[in-house]
Order: structure tokens, then C-alpha cells, then sequence
């Protein structure tokens, strides 16, 4: 064998018996890291089994006496009877509202109508005038001279006799609203009329009237839109001042040209964003009989400052002294753009101030559907409040001013009257004493524009009942809340198309009863049979110096208890003015410890230990006679 192959092959096993010790002193190794880890996973397993299978333990119970929160002691609310009689048929009114409808859908036919308390013939007692509109002229007929305003001449107990013809008023016209007020100081009101087209004047010559529309200069323009309108001594001449609304631009030819729909094939009334703006009117009285318009003048024709077109379309109107400065102030609601709030600057111009007041549009900064509006000290305090019937789905505002500092909140949702309104479509509203507790409550007059809302809106309805929201006080959590039909009864909650609405005392028992206008319908003579048997005061004023019916003057009435706060101005509500006299209701007091007169321009008269359940005629002259 040969030396150099041995030496080989041993070198082959040594080499062989080293690869064999390294392999088992890995496999050793690796043994030995499995032992562990199989080890250390035993481990964590007997330790979360130990774990979860540990039972917490017991915590110690302290137990601490439950205290409850001071809770303020209030008195439970009871709402009193307000309960109203339909008396439409039975005192004889048997007028139906014409608005030319026959299906075109013109949207001057979902807006009317307004509705009038005044004393036509002086005799003491309010008489009742309704606004009609007409057929559309291709729709005319031999019937269609019947179709003129109404008026209803109450006999002092409550029943009333349509005597348009023989005073005059049998005038055919598209009617919309009505102002009454003695303008050329004669001792007797008399009445204008807006219209669509050209509006009317007529003058009343001891209880029958002549139309005097052109030689007074207050027609307007022929192809205007007129809606509410008021008078008013805005200069405090002792001579009433008109102020007339005008509402959009609206022709019949472009209306038809714009297919508006509600279900997607029939044809529904036009929205207002569509139509262009428009300007009010403001006529200063000459003293002679005419008037001259001074709307530019006096600044309150706005414009839109982006196209600088008519930046207004006017259809609720109400007049107060917002910044307590002695001159009457105008608000004007707008529909679908801002609110106006022109103050009076006593030079005869106004200013325009209701974006810093806080009037012009929702605490949201949108403009609402706005329509008619009154205002009221309802607090029997310094504050005024501003109620403004809006929109289906709009609540109605309720803007109150803060120390006469011209700085409004709308408090409608934090007095109850918001959530409550949120679904009626609100046209005419007013303050009114109810029940004669002393504090104003509020009515609204409801309806929708469309009779096939209820197809595509289940929660809308196009007629719709009247509100009656009772004022229970500023120290209630609610301040007002909504008269339920059990207390009102039935005749009052009835669903009506409401428009106007307008208050009076018809049948001389204190209380106020209510007249409701409709379009295209009847409308509803509401008396009042509260039964809380509350005491109550009323004044009528008569002025010298002042208009002769005290249009603007204030009165302040003391008790024992409070003080109120009134205004004498018919124009309140939507297309409608409601009676002159003044009503204060008294509680259970029976005795009223003074009254002071403050008249328009200047002068105040004061009168104490006055009795309760009388009529005051105060002239300025400081004569009192009693009825």
C-alpha cells in the first residue's frame, strides 16, 4: 500500500469524526432552545389561565347620601276658558271672498284679502268692511258688479246689515287691503283701499262715501301691486299721512310664462324669489284734500345694492315709536327678502335700520316668507316686541328690543311661540287682551296657499286652524302658551283659509271678539264668551291739536298692582285694521288709579280714581263724557 494513500484516508477520518462531534453539538443546541421556549410558552399559558381565572377582588362600598338640586317652587299653570261662538250667519254676514281662481293659478289669488273694524257713522258701534277682489277679465259675467267690497253696519248689539250700495261702496276693483282713518279731520274715517292696479280713496261725508282717488293723488301706479297700508302723522302735523306697500312686480303674462308645479304635473302659484321687488308708497297730506307722494325723499324706497333694483316686497306693515324719541317709526315685513325698519329722523326723512337692529331676517341671517305683523309692549315694561307671521315650516319671530337701545333678539322659541308655529302658513296676527288679565296675548290667522299641499307635505294642510296663544307671564318658564280647543271650543279651532283678521268689541261687553278674512271663501265672525269675569276700562281719544283720531297717542294705565301700556293704531295685522278704542283689561282690580295721555306732537293730560267696566271719550281739550 502506498504511504502517501494512508496518510490520505486518515487525514479523511479524522476530518469525518470532527463534522460528526460539531452536528450533535448543534443538534444539542438546538434542543436545548426548543426545551426553553416549549418551557417558557407553558409558562405564559399556566399564567393567563391563572389569570382570567382570578376573581376580583371585592371593592369596599362607601355609600354617600343622595342630595337633590334646589328645584325653584313654581305655581302650577291653569289656562283659563277662551271660548268663542262662529256668530258669521247670525249676525248676518253673508260675504263670500271672489278672487278669480279657476285654475291658471295667478298668484295674486292666494294673497287676499283684508278685513276693517271702524265706526262708519259715528253712532259708537264698530261696523265691519271686507275687501274683495274680482273675476279676471276674461272671466267676467253679469254677475261680476256684485263682486265689490262689503260693508256690514252693526246696530249696537252685535247684528249687522249690508248697506254697500246705499253708502257708496258698491266699486268694483281687485281689492286687497284697507286703512281707515279720518285724514282730512272732519269727524268722519275714512277709507283706502289697495289694490292690484290702481288703488281708491274714498272720502266719507257723514256716513256715505265718494271715491276721490284721482284728485287726492293716491291712485299709484296702474300696474302696481298694493297690499297693506296704513295712516299715520309721521310729522306730527295734526294731518294723516299714508303709507301703502307694494308687494312684487307681477304681470298675468309673465306668471303664465313660468311653469310653477308643486306635484311635478299640475300647476302650482309662483314663488316671490322670481318676481321682481317693488316700492312703497309714502303721501305726506297736503291739508287740502291731496297728497303728495314723498316716497324718494323721505328714503324709503331701498334698493338692492348688488342690481340696484327695488330691494322690497312689502306685505305686512305696523307702526310704533321703536326708539321712544315722540315720532312714529315704520316696520315693514318683507317676503322672502329683508325687513324693513325705518326710523324717523323728524326732518321727514327715515333711516333704514334693520340689519343692526336685528329685525331684518332670522337668527340664521336668511330672510323669511313674512307677512303680517303687529307690535306691543306685551311685557308691560319699556320693551317692545315685534310679531311676524311667516312661512310654512317658519316659525313666527317674535323680535323684542332691549331698553330701547334699538338692539332686538328673537325670543320666539325661548317665550313657547316658536316650536308652536313652526308648521301653519301665518298671514294676520295681533296683541289683544283676551281675557282681560292685564297682559296681551297673541291670535294668529293661518292658511296655506295651496290647495294640494297636502300631497306632497303630509304635515301641511291648505286650511288650517287659528292660534291663540295665552300670555301667562315673563316669570312663567313659558311665557306663552297655545289655548288648547277644549278651551277655546270648537268653533274657534275650525280649520279656515285665513288671511286678514282684525279684533273689536261688537256687542259692548269689554271683551274683544275676532273677524277672520279668507281668500275665496267666507270668513268667520268670532265673539268672545270668556267667562273669567275680569274687569276691564276702555278709551276712546279724540284729538284737536293732535289728528282727530289720535292716531300715534300713547296711553299709560296704573294700578295697584301693574302698569300697561297701549297705543292708539288700527293698523296691525295683515291687510286689516281693527277698531280704535283702546282696551285695557283689569284682572280682578276694580279700581284704577290714573291714566295719562300722551298726544301726538306733544302735550299730556292725566286723569285718576277711575272706575272699571266704562267706556272713556277723552278729547284733547280735556273733556270727558261716559258711556
Amino acid at each position: 500500500m502506498n504511504s502517501s494513500n494512508q496518510s490520505g484516508n486518515l487525514q479523511d477520518n479524522n476530518d469525518s469524526q470532527e463534522n460528526d462531534t460539531a452536528d450533535d453539538a448543534a443538534v444539542g443546541k438546538a434542543f436545548k432552545l426548543s426545551a426553553a421556549i416549549i418551557s417558557c410558552c407553558i409558562v405564559l399559558i399556566l399564567g393567563l389561565i391563572y389569570f382570567f381565572n382570578q376573581k376580583p377582588p371585592i371593592a369596599e362600598v362607601i355609600v354617600t347620601p343622595l342630595e337633590l338640586p334646589t328645584v325653584r317652587d313654581q305655581d302650577s299653570i291653569v289656562i283659563p276658558e277662551m271660548r268663542f261662538t262662529d256668530i258669521t250667519s247670525l249676525a248676518g254676514i253673508d260675504f263670500q271672498h271672489e278672487n278669480g281662481a279657476t285654475g291658471q293659478k295667478l298668484l295674486p289669488e292666494s294673497m287676499g284679502s283684508g278685513c276693517a273694524f271702524f265706526d262708519c257713522d259715528n253712532d259708537g258701534d264698530q261696523d265691519i268692511l271686507f275687501v274683495n277682489s274680482s273675476k279676471w277679465e276674461s272671466e267676467k259675467d253679469a254677475d261680476s258688479m256684485n263682486q265689490t267690497m262689503k260693508l256690514f253696519v252693526n246696530d249696537g248689539d252685535g247684528q249687522f246689515e249690508d248697506q254697500t250700495n246705499q253708502r257708496g261702496l258698491n266699486i268694483e276693483l281687485y281689492g286687497m287691503g284697507v286703512a281707515c282713518g279720518d285724514y282730512d279731520n272732519d269727524g268722519f274715517t275714512d277709507i283706502f283701499i289697495s289694490a292690484l292696479g290702481v288703488n281708491r280713496l274714498f272720502h266719507n261725508d257723514q256716513g256715505s262715501f265718494k271715491e276721490v282717488s284721482i284728485a287726492a293723488n293716491v291712485t299709484g301706479d296702474k300696474n302696481a301691486w298694493s297690499t297693506s297700508c296704513g295712516w299715520f302723522d309721521f310729522d306730527n302735523d295734526g294731518l294723516l299721512d299714508l303709507f301703502v306697500c307694494n308687494y312684487v312686480g307681477w304681470t298675468r303674462e309673465f306668471d303664465l310664462a313660468h311653469n310653477f308645479q308643486l306635484t311635478g304635473s299640475d300647476r302650482s302659484y309662483g314663488r316671490p324669489q322670481v318676481f321682481t321687488g317693488a316700492f312703497c308708497y309714502l303721501y305726506h297730506n297736503q291739508g287740502d284734500g291731496t297728497f303728495l307722494d314723498v316716497s324718494e325723499k323721505a328714503g324709503i324706497q331701498i334698493r338692492n345694492p348688488a342690481t340696484n333694483a327695488p330691494a322690497g316686497k312689502s306685505l305686512g306693515l305696523s307702526f310704533d315709536d321703536y326708539d321712544d324719541d315722540g315720532k312714529l317709526d315704520i316696520f315693514v315685513s318683507n317676503d322672502t327678502v329683508q325687513n324693513f325698519l325705518f326710523l324717523n329722523k323728524g326732518d321727514g326723512e327715515f333711516e333704514e335700520t334693520g340689519v343692526i337692529a336685528g329685525v331684518a331676517y332670522d337668527t340664521e341671517g336668511n330672510a323669511r316668507g313674512a307677512m303680517g305683523l303687529d307690535s306691543a309692549r306685551f311685557r308691560n315694561n319699556e320693551e317692545i316686541g315685534i310679531a311676524i307671521g311667516n312661512f310654512a315650516n317658519e316659525m313666527t319671530a317674535l323680535y323684542v328690543s332691549s331698553n330701547n337701545d334699538l338692539q332686538f333678539n328673537d325670543e320666539a322659541i325661548s317665550t313657547g311661540l316658536g316650536p308652536r308655529t313652526r308648521l301653519e302658513q301665518t298671514f294676520g296676527l295681533f296683541f289683544f287682551d283676551c281675557d282681560l288679565d292685564g297682559r296681551l296675548d297673541l291670535f294668529t290667522a293661518n292658511g296655506h296657499l295651496e290647495q294640494e299641499i297636502n300631497k306632497v307635505q303630509s304635515s301641511q294642510f291648505y286650511e288650517q286652524p287659528p292660534q291663540l296663544f295665552w300670555n301667562c307671564g315673563p316669570d312663567s318658564t313659558t311665557e306663552f302658551i297655545q289655548v288648547p280647543s277644549s278651551k277655546t271650543g270648537t268653533d274657534f279651532s275650525k280649520r279656515i283659509v285665513g288671511r286678514g283678521a282684525a279684533y273689536a268689541d261688537i256687542d259692548a261687553d269689554g271683551d274683544l271678539d275676532i273677524l277672520i278674512s279668507t281668500t275665496g271663501k267666507k270668513p268667520r265672525l268670532l265673539r268672545n264668551d270668556q267667562n273669567a269675569n275680569n274687569h276691564w276700562i276702555k278709551f276712546k281719544l279724540v284729538g284737536s291739536q293732535a289728528n282727530r283720531d289720535a292716531i300715534g297717542a300713547t296711553i299709560t294705565l296704573k294700578t295697584e298692582k301693574q302698569t300697561q301700556y297701549r297705543r292708539v293704531m288700527p293698523t296691525r295685522s295683515y291687510l286689516s285694521q281693527v277698531e280704535l278704542p283702546v282696551t285695557f283689561g283689569l284682572g280682578q282690580e276694580d279700581h284704577v288709579s290714573s291714566v295719562t295721555i300722551q298726544w301726538p306732537g306733544g302735550g299730556s293730560y292725566q286723569m285718576d280714581n277711575l272706575k272699571p267696566d266704562q267706556l272713556y271719550t277723552i278729547q284733547q281739550q280735556k273733556t270727558v263724557t261716559r258711556k
